[in-house]
């Protein structure tokens, strides 16, 4: 099966409930990044968080996803990930999708990393025995040994990342969404994220990573797509696009 992500005419509103909302609405019109102030189909104030977003994605496609904060990066892969549903337009998706924007989701902090194993696959929407056929690596890649069966709330952040980490990426998706990439921990288990980033990044059908490291994109990325305030204001290869963001930034 092929992957595909398919985007036509997306856009994504947040309603303002507070009339408080006129100092609100005066502070964002002067901002130059964020989604810009509309009205949504019931005319309530709103933030337009994506507006009018046309974008295709195809097997074997890298897309580095680059913006300001507040630009709508995260927004824009919430709704490929299917976490926020457009307000207008509509989305395609062929493929399982893999997201890496909250890996702690799904964590329980009063099972023990076992159970949370289990827990973590089934919302991934792996079966039973798919999990336990994963179990041996999960448990050898977080190097977390007699914890495993220990509360979660017992470990540190370093720890909790590993495990969430571990699990996140024991299986093999048609798309991998990703806000940033990992970076926090010791040396020697950073450099063990990289290498599996890589690998399953090789093994996915479809990348689009959100990133302000620009070299990383560069690296990883084929194509890129320059977000601000909320509409693509450029799509294509990736050099091109970050020249323009770096002149824009300027």
């Amino acid at each position: 099966m092929q992957a595909n992500l398919q985007l036509e005419g997306v856009c994504v509103d947040f309603p303002i409930y507070s009339l408080a909302a006129r100092s609100l609405k005066k502070t964002l019109l002067h901002r130059s990044v964020g989604g810009a102030i509309a009205r949504d189909v019931g005319n309530r104030l709103c933030v337009r968080a994506l507006d009018n977003v046309h974008l295709k994605f195809e097997q074997g496609d890298r897309v580095g996803l680059i913006g300001h904060n507040g630009a709508g990066k995260t927004t824009l892969l919430r709704v490929l990930a299917g976490v926020y549903e457009p307000t207008a337009g509509q989305i395609w998706r062929t493929g399982r999708t893999a997201s890496l924007l909250n890996i702690s989701l799904g964590i329980d902090p009063e099972a023990t990393g076992y159970e949370n194993i289990m827990v973590r696959g089934l919302f991934l929407g792996l079966t039973p025995a798919q999990i336990r056929e994963r179990r041996a690596e999960i448990e050898a890649f977080t190097e977390l040994g007699d914890y495993l069966a220990m509360p979660v709330h017992t470990y540190s952040a370093g720890m909790r990342l590993r495990l969430a980490f571990a699990v996140c990426t024991c299986d093999e998706p048609d798309i991998l969404l990703m806000d940033e990439w990992f970076g926090t921990g010791d040396a020697a288990f950073v450099d063990k994220i990289r290498r599996r980033l890589e690998d399953f990044v090789e093994r996915a059908g479809i990348l689009v990573l959100a990133s302000h490291n620009l070299s990383l994109l560069r690296r990883v990325c084929r194509t890129g797509v320059l977000i601000e305030q909320g509409r693509v204001v450029a799509n294509g290869p990736i050099d091109e696009v970050l020249d323009r963001y770096d002149s824009s930034s300027g």
